[in-house]
């Protein structure tokens, strides 16, 4: 079995499971919507031509992922959306997690890199 033909299947399935998580983020507050679905975005333009187009043409999504696509911007909801369900998630894991010291560590490590890439990325789209 070639690379490819294995990893086709896994992005599609990783798409799919990152698009049923952004879904779940429009109902749960602490979950963001638009990073799972631009991370689905990502796996489909790398499995199924098909479910990219329904994603970027999509009547609630398509516009914010083609902002992504074509001049990866990430409006401003979206990045405080974003960090702050990291920031409430890092504080609720501190606060009542018995994980040690270092896993924390990890974790803000992980989270402070996230939200530094979110926030480094133009807010609107550059006008020509």
């Amino acid at each position: 079995m070639d690379n490819e033909s294995f990893q086709r299947p896994l992005y599609f399935v990783l798409g799919l499971t990152f698009v049923g998580l952004g879904i779940l983020g429009i109902v749960l507050p602490v979950l963001p919507t638009t990073p799972f679905m631009i991370l689905a975005l990502w796996c489909f333009a790398r499995s199924s031509e098909k479910f990219h187009q329904w994603l970027i043409n999509h009547r609630v999504f398509g516009p914010l992922l083609q902002k992504w696509e074509q001049h990866r911007v990430i409006p401003p909801i979206a990045k405080i959306a974003a960090v702050t369900a990291m920031t409430a998630s890092m504080i609720y894991v501190v606060m009542f997690s018995t994980a040690p010291w270092y896993a924390l560590l990890i974790m803000g490590i992980f989270i402070a890199y996230a939200a530094r890439y979110i926030l480094s990325k133009p807010s609107r789209v550059p006008i020509d």
